[in-house]
């Protein structure tokens, strides 16, 4: 299952020209991890500090969210 990248991520994402270049270079399946990582957050303010970790850790390079086991999803 393929996740759409919520309306907030991208909006952070697209403010922040390296991130959304490399978020660009990255494979549908490590976006789709990325997007699950931060809609699986209950709390809203744990979605917000997810949503700022992706775009921080993909300006690093960083190509899938560390230590979480992958989309349920698929």
């Amino acid at each position: 299952m393929s996740h759409k990248i919520p309306s907030d991520m991208k909006e952070a994402l697209c403010a922040d020209s390296k991130a959304i270049s490399f978020w660009e270079s990255i494979t549908p399946l490590a976006r789709n991890e990325w997007i699950c990582w931060v809609i699986a957050a209950v709390k809203p303010e744990t979605r917000k500090k997810r949503i700022e970790r992706t775009r921080v850790e993909l300006k690093e390079g960083k190509r899938r969210p560390c230590c979480w086991a992958g989309c349920i999803h698929r």
